[in-house]
């Protein structure tokens, strides 16, 4: 395979497994580490990669990339988190669901559920819901985020300050190996951290990926919230935390594992 084919293969991989390593990419496409090398060098000078020991991952940045491009990675493992997590809310439950794919597949996994109350800023969520007879979905008004639905500001935050649910499920576009969760949109991250406050128990729902990647506004810290349901284990030191700060985190396997 010529490099002109591979790059955007590269690029793909990144984009699903969040890295791509030199040694695994070499034995992928049958060439030299050398060759490899070259390549995300190459990639990394276009500013498609960032090099890092061994490989390489996603560029850092102070935008999120798009919606629809989201929506797609790590689908199966999204999938597996959803399931896992749905079949942790009871019925009857009070819950928050905010802005994310992942928090997405989690609504797509309740709509069996019976006699949920849902308050979300999620356009998408709501709309999923819609199909689920069983639920009362309320939206927390704000400034529309024509990019992904969510709604988003100071309105948004206030009506959630009005609610004090059992339970609330959230996701992040970003996680430091110190345990921060990070998110790119200062105005979405006032709204999340609205939601842990005002919820009794707070989940969060991330993929791998998601560890290497980085967005520059703060959320919180995992040492707020109750459980963790993701598709890898964590690096054993933000394990041991987790373990110290009382963060439960369950692992979910896709079905084609």
């Amino acid at each position: 395979m010529s490099q002109t084919f591979r790059h955007p293969d590269i690029l793909e991989i990144a984009r699903t497994e969040g890295k791509v390593t030199v040694e695994g990419l070499a034995e992928r496409f049958g060439v030299t580490v050398q060759t490899i090398r070259r390549d995300l060098t190459e990639l990394a000078e276009a500013g498609k990669l960032e090099r890092v020991h061994g490989g390489a991952i996603l560029p850092s940045g102070v935008t999120n990339i798009g919606y629809d491009e989201r929506r797609r990675l790590n689908a199966e493992a999204k999938a597996a988190i959803a399931r896992a997590c749905a079949q942790d809310i009871p019925e009857g439950a009070s819950v928050f669901l905010n802005i994310g794919t992942t928090t997405e597949a989690v609504a797509r996994e309740l709509l069996h559920h019976r006699n949920l109350m849902v308050v979300t800023n999620n356009m998408n969520v709501a709309n999923i819901l819609v199909a689920n007879p069983e639920a009362e979905i309320i939206l927390a008004g704000g400034v529309l985020r024509r990019a992904d639905g969510g709604l988003v500001g100071p309105l948004t935050a206030s009506v959630i300050e009005q609610f004090k649910v059992d339970l609330a499920v959230i996701g992040c576009s970003a996680m430091d190996i110190e345990g921060d969760l990070l998110d790119f949109d200062v105005q979405e991250v006032s709204v999340s951290q609205s939601i842990i406050r005002q919820a009794r128990r707070t989940c969060l729902v991330v993929d791998y990926s998601k560890l290497h990647r980085a967005a520059p506004a703060r959320i919180g810290s995992l040492r707020q919230i109750d459980r963790v349901y993701t598709d890898q284990p964590f690096p054993p030191d933000l394990a041991r935390a987790c373990a110290d700060w009382g963060t439960e985190i369950t692992v979910c396997r896709s079905r084609q594992t």
